[in-house]
């Protein structure tokens, strides 16, 4: 198998965080490689992981940093990959990184998801890659399916507890 979608983050302590994004490509059918590349501490090996990236099949880049949170800017300054910043909660609850990800100079954007929201990240990357390949899309369809079906059960629950003044 050859993956298509990488999660790149800046520690393993990011892992927490990240296994969503690698549950929710697995479930989808979706292969998918995890490394660890710091911007600071590894620059070499993440600008030769981005120039790379396209010639070795990824088709979309997940990439999580917290703190100063450069990785995924660094990795979209060196491809033309669609890149999907997750900002890490650490310092700040997090805010700094979201921000230095959101804001990006012109002509290199980073599409970016809620803190420590890797699952939406993947599910971003799921919907990019979905464009094309029509079997993704219907298991993603039904996963959005599944998504409704938990609210609208979670209502009808809610028909069953009781109070006084409840008027539904």
């Amino acid at each position: 198998m050859t993956p298509i979608v990488s999660i790149i983050m800046g520690s393993t302590s990011d892992l927490p965080v990240m296994e969503k994004a690698a549950v929710f490509l697995n479930d989808m059918h979706v292969p998918f490689e995890i490394n660890a590349l710091s911007a600071h501490r590894t620059p070499e090996a993440v600008e030769t992981f981005a120039r790379t990236a396209r010639e070795r099949g990824i088709r979309v880049i997940i990439a999580a940093a917290g703190m100063a949170a450069a990785l995924p800017g660094v990795i979209a300054a060196s491809t033309t990959l669609p890149v999907i910043g997750v900002p890490i909660k650490s310092t700040l609850e997090g805010v700094d990184a979201l921000l230095s990800i959101v804001q990006m100079p012109p002509g290199i954007p980073v599409a970016t998801v809620g803190i420590n929201a890797a699952q939406n990240a993947a599910v971003l990357a799921v919907e990019m890659l979905a464009l094309s390949d029509e079997a993704l899309a219907s298991r993603l369809s039904t996963y959005k399916e599944g998504l409704k079906a938990k609210i609208e059960k979670a209502n009808a629950d809610l028909k069953d507890i009781h109070y006084e003044y409840k008027c539904n």
